[in-house]
C-alpha cells in the first residue's frame, strides 16, 4: 500500500490556504489577507476520482528574509519538497509574476518531483489570458485555477492524481495487525518504541516494509504478534535540515495510511490538543483503527475525578466519534503499555468484525420501525433492508425509499446503534442510505 502526499508551496498571499479548504472539503486553515498568516503546516484529507490523498498547507516561501518567522517557513517549504510525492506551486495571477515566485521555481526546478503550477485567483474565464507569463517560470503543466469558486481545479486534480497510486488495504499472506505509533512531537512515541523494540531484541525481525526507506517490525513478546510501522526516523533527511514538527506530520501521515492500527499518543501534562485532533482525524478519514494513549500521567495531579474529566473531554473533542478506546499510560514508569497493546489488536479485529445480513436486519429493522427517521416534506422514509459493504473498514448501506431525506443525525443515531449491539470500538464506520 502507497501513500499518496500533495503539497502547496509558494510566496506569501497567494491563496494556498484557501485552496487547500477546497481540496479537503472544509475550513481547516485560517484565511487572512495578511501575508504570512500561515506559519504552520495545514494537513488534511482529499480524494478525487477514487484516488485518495494526503494535503500540506505550507507557510508561504521567502528567500532571503531576516524575518524569523519567514525563515521557518522557507523551512517548511523546502521539506515539503522533500518529503511530498508531488508538488503543487501556487501563485497569484491577478498580481502576476514577482521575483519571489521565481525564487521559488528556482528550488523548484532542482527536484525530480512532478511539479504543478497552479496560478490562482483566475475566478473569471476573461482572465485566463493572465496565466501566459507564468509559463516563463520554466516549469511545465500551468493550470488557472481559483481557490475561491473552484474554477479550473478539476482538471488540475485529474492530472495531479494520474501521478498517485489507488491506495488499498492489501492482505498480509500471515495476516498479522499493522499497528503504527503516531503523535506530535516530544509525546514519547520513540520511548515506546524503544521499550517495545529494546528490550526483547532477540525476538524482533525487520521485515521490508512497504514504506518507502522504511523498515517495519515484526513485534512478537508477550503474547503478542504484529508489524509495528515505525515513526520514529528511519527516512532519509536528504539535503535539507530538519525540522523536527514537520518531519512529525509527514511521517505520522505515512505511518496511519500503512497501518490498520493506530496508537495516537498525547502528552497528558499538555493536554489534547488541536494537532492532536488533527491526527485523530487523518486517522478517521483514512479508515485506520484508533486507540488514544494519554502518556506521561504520571506528570499529572490527579485526584479521583480527574481520569474521569480527561475522558469527558477528549470525548468531547473527538465527537461524534468516541467509541474510542482511552488508556493512560507512562512509558518512563512502564504503566499499562500492555493495555495500549491489548486495544491495538482487538481494534484490529473490530475493524474487521463483519455482521451476517440476517443479524444485522434481525437486529436494526425493529429497532429503526420504533424510531423512525423525521418525515421531511410530508415524506415519510422507511427501510427495508440493511448489509455491511464488503470494504476493508466496518461500512453498511440502508436500502429505503427517500435516502435523500435521511439527516446526519439520524446516522449518528444508527452507527450508535450498530455500536451498541455490534463490537466495533476503535473502528471507523461509513454508514450510507441508497434507494432500494
Amino acid at each position: 500500500m502507497s501513500s499518496n502526499i500533495l503539497a502547496i508551496v509558494g510566496r506569501p498571499n497567494t491563496g494556498k490556504s484557501t485552496l487547500f479548504n477546497r481540496l479537503i472539503g472544509g475550513r481547516q486553515a485560517i484565511v487572512d489577507p495578511t501575508s504570512g498568516v500561515t506559519r504552520d503546516r495545514n494537513y488534511g484529507h482529499s480524494d478525487w476520482n477514487g484516488i485518495s490523498f494526503s494535503v500540506i498547507d505550507t507557510g508561504g516561501y521567502v528567500e532571503g528574509s531576516d524575518d524569523i518567522f519567514e525563515e521557518e517557513i522557507r523551512k517548511q517549504a523546502l521539506l515539503a519538497i522533500e518529503e511530498a510525492d508531488v508538488i503543487l506551486f501556487l501563485t497569484d495571477g491577478r498580481e502576476g509574476l514577482t521575483p519571489l515566485d521565481q525564487g521559488v521555481a528556482d528550488l523548484l526546478r532542482k527536484t525530480t518531483k512532478p511539479v504543478f503550477v497552479g496560478v490562482n485567483k483566475i475566478d473569471d474565464p476573461s482572465l485566463t489570458n493572465l496565466t501566459a507569463e507564468f509559463y516563463a517560470l520554466g516549469l511545465e503543466n500551468v493550470y488557472p485555477v481559483s481557490g475561491i469558486t473552484g474554477s479550473g481545479t478539476g482538471d488540475l486534480l485529474d492530472a495531479i492524481v494520474k501521478h498517485f497510486k489507488p491506495i488499498r488495504e492489501e492482505e498480509d499472506s500471515d495476516d498479522l495487525p499493522r499497528i503504527a505509533v503516531v503523535g506530535r512531537p516530544n509525546v514519547g512515541k520513540s520511548s515506546l518504541i524503544n521499550v517495545l523494540t529494546g528490550q526483547e531484541r532477540n525476538i524482533v525481525t525487520p521485515i521490508p516494509g512497504t514504506t518507502r526507506d522504511a523498515i517495519d517490525t515484526r513485534y512478537k513478546a508477550f503474547g503478542f504478534d504484529f508489524y509495528l510501522v515505525d515513526t520514529a526516523g528511519l527516512r532519509r533527511k536528504g539535503k535539507v535540515s530538519e525540522n523536527i514538527e514537520f518531519y512529525s506530520v509527514m511521517r505520522s501521515i505515512r505511518a496511519i495510511e500503512n497501518s490498520d492500527v493506530c496508537i495516537l499518543m498525547v502528552d497528558a501534562s499538555i493536554g489534547f490538543e488541536n494537532q492532536d485532533l488533527n491526527i485523530f482525524s487523518l486517522i478517521k478519514k483514512n479508515h485506520k483503527g484508533v486507540v488514544i494513549a494519554m502518556n506521561k500521567w504520571d506528570l499529572v495531579e490527579k485526584d479521583h475525578k480527574t481520569l474521569k474529566q480527561y475522558e469527558e473531554y477528549i470525548k468531547s473533542q473527538i465527537a461524534p466519534f468516541t467509541d474510542v478506546p482511552i488508556v493512560f499510560t507512562s512509558v518512563t514508569e512502564k504503566q499499562r503499555l500492555l493495555k495500549v497493546l491489548e486495544w491495538a489488536v482487538k481494534v484490529y479485529h473490530n475493524r474487521k468484525n463483519r455482521i451476517s445480513t440476517s443479524k444485522l436486519n434481525d437486529t436494526l429493522l425493529p429497532i429503526i420501525e420504533q424510531n423512525p427517521p423525521p418525515m421531511v416534506k410530508g415524506k415519510r422514509v422507511k427501510v427495508k433492508y440493511i448489509t455491511q459493504l464488503k470494504t476493508f473498514y466496518p461500512a453498511f448501506v440502508f436500502f429505503c425509499n427517500h435516502p435523500q431525506y435521511v439527516r446526519e443525525d439520524y446516522k449518528r443515531f444508527v452507527e450508535n446503534q450498530l455500536r451498541e449491539h455490534f463490537e466495533f470500538t476503535g473502528a471507523p464506520m461509513e454508514i450510507y442510505f441508497r434507494e432500494k
